[in-house]
C-alpha cells in the first residue's frame, strides 16, 4: 500500500530508542549535539520572529498587513532584493533578483532541484563523509545517491579527490553536490577547487549544488576570505542558502536557490524552476520580512560565532582529546582511540553519563572511529560534556 521510496523499517536504532527511555525518565542529559540556534540560549533582536506574537510591537498575527495575497513562482521581489543587498555588502557579490527562487527551507530547495535534473533512477553524487538527509531527500525523489570520497590532506583538512571523483560520474548521474563548508568536516572549497569542479561539471553535462549555509562561519585556522560561490558559472551551477544558519532562524522557513551558469542553460533552468516552483508556492509571509530579518545578521552572527570560538577553545584546551581542524561550520570531530567503535562509545556515554553525542557513522566516517560534536551547545554544557569525555575516554599514547 505504501511507497516504495520509504525506508523498510522504521523502527528506532538502539541509541534513537535509549535516548527515547532517559527522557522519558526525566534524565538530566547533556546534548552535544545540539544544533537548533533557538534553543542555544541565544539573545535574537526584537523581529517579528524572534518575539512572541504582540510582543514589542511586533504584529500581532503572522497575516498582519498581508491579508491580499500575491504568489509569485520565484517569491516576493522584494525578498529577493534584500537578499541581493545582502550579497553585496557582505560578500561583494553582485547577483540578481531574477536568478534567486526562494524555498520554504533548503530541504525543499533539494527537493525542487531533484525534480529539475532528474529522472527517476538517476543519480547525484554526494559528499563521503557527508550529512545523512540529503540521502533521504534524494530517494524521496526517487533518485539514487551515490558517494564520492573526501580525502584529509597533511593538515587534516578535507579535500575533493577529483580522480575518485571522476570515476564516480556514471551515465546516470546527473549533479554533483558540495557543501561549502562542509558538514560536518567543516572544510571551505578552494579556489582552484570550484574552478575544477565547475570544469568536471561542464565537461560532463551535469549540474553541480552548492550548499553554503555554514559559509558565514570560519574558524580562526579557516581561510580568511572563503569563494562565494554565486560567482561560479562555468557549468549550470546552483547555490543554496537560508535564514535557518544565517540568522539562526530555523522557524523562518526561508530559504533560497541562485541560479547560475552558462545564459542558455541558465534561462532553460529557470522556466522549469519557475514551473516546479509555482506547483507548490511554499513560501509564507516572512518573505515579506526579509529585508527587516537581513538587517539584523551581524549582531545575530556575531553571538553564534563568539559561541562557536568559545567552545572551540575549550575543546583545544581539553587535554586527551584529539579533534580533527575546522576550517568553519559548527561541528567538530574528535577522533576515538584506535580500536574503539563509536557506535558503542556513544551509547555507553549516553547510558552511563547521560552525555549525547553522535557517532561518525551517521555522517558515513568509514575509515576511521570519531565522534561528532556540535560548537553552537551552551559554554556550560560543552565544557561539562568534554570534562565526561575525558573521563571516560584513555589517555592517548605519547
Amino acid at each position: 500500500m505504501f511507497s516504495s521510496r520509504l525506508p523498510r523499517s522504521l523502527e528506532a536504532n538502539p541509541f534513537t530508542t535509549l535516548l527515547a527511555e532517559k527522557r522519558a525518565a526525566g534524565a538530566m542529559l547533556i546534548d552535544l549535539t545540539l544544533a537548533n540556534p533557538t534553543q542555544a540560549g541565544f539573545a535574537y533582536p526584537a523581529t517579528p520572529l524572534a518575539q512572541p506574537p504582540g510582543h514589542g510591537g511586533c504584529p500581532s498575527s503572522p497575516l498582519a498587513g498581508q491579508q491580499i495575497y500575491r504568489p509569485t513562482a520565484q517569491g516576493a521581489l522584494e525578498a529577493r532584493e534584500a537578499i541581493c543587498r545582502f550579497y553585496r555588502t557582505s560578500r561583494q557579490q553582485l547577483i540578481d533578483p531574477d536568478n534567486l527562487f526562494l524555498t520554504a527551507g533548503t530541504s525543499e530547495a533539494y527537493s525542487f532541484l531533484f525534480k529539475l535534473l532528474t529522472n527517476p533512477g538517476d543519480e547525484v553524487l554526494l559528499p563521503a563523509p557527508g550529512y545523512p538527509l540529503f540521502d533521504l531527500l534524494a530517494e524521496l525523489d526517487l533518485v539514487t545517491p551515490c558517494r564520492y570520497p573526501l580525502r584529509r590532506d597533511g593538515q587534516g583538512f578535507w579535500r575533493l579527490d577529483f580522480s575518485h571523483l571522476r570515476r564516480q560520474i556514471s551515465r546516470r548521474t546527473r549533479a554533483i553536490v558540495v557543501v561549502h563548508p562542509h558538514n560536518p568536516t567543516g572544510s571551505y572549497l578552494s579556489e582552484e577547487e570550484m574552478r575544477r569542479l565547475g570544469q568536471l561539471c561542464r565537461d560532463h553535462q551535469l549540474a553541480l549544488i552548492i550548499d553554503e549555509v555554514f559559509f558565514d562561519y570560519p574558524a580562526a585556522g579557516g581561510p580568511a576570505n572563503p569563494v562565494p560561490a554565486v560567482a561560479e558559472n562555468t557549468a549550470l551551477t546552483f547555490v543554496l542558502n537560508g535564514f535557518s544558519k544565517l540568522l539562526g532562524l530555523p522557524q523562518a522557513k526561508l530559504s533560497w536557490i541562485h541560479l547560475g551558469g552558462p545564459p542558455a542553460l541558465r534561462a532553460g533552468a529557470r522556466e522549469r524552476l519557475e514551473f516546479i516552483a509555482d506547483s507548490y508556492l511554499s513560501v509564507g509571509t516572512v518573505q515579506h520580512q526579509a529585508a527587516e530579518l537581513l538587517a539584523g545578521y551581524r549582531p545575530a552572527q556575531e553571538e553564534i560565532r563568539q559561541r562557536l570560538a568559545s567552545n572551540d577553545a575549550a575543546l583545544a584546551a581539553a587535554t586527551g582529546l584529539k579533534a580533527l581542524p575546522r576550517e568553519g561550520g559548527w561541528y567538530r570531530i574528535i577522533q576515538l582511540p584506535p580500536g574503539w567503535d563509536d557506535e558503542s562509545c556513544c551509547l555507553e556515554l549516553l547510558k552511563r553519563h547521560n552525555l549525547i553525542v553522535h557517532p561518525g557513522f551517521f555522517y558515513d566516517f568509514l575509515d576511521e572511529a570519531v565522534l561528532v560534536v556540535s560548537l553552537l551547545c551552551p559554554e556550560a554544557d560543552f565544557r561539562r560534556g568534554l570534562e565526561l569525555l575525558q573521563e571516560f575516554l584513555p589517555a592517548p599514547l605519547q
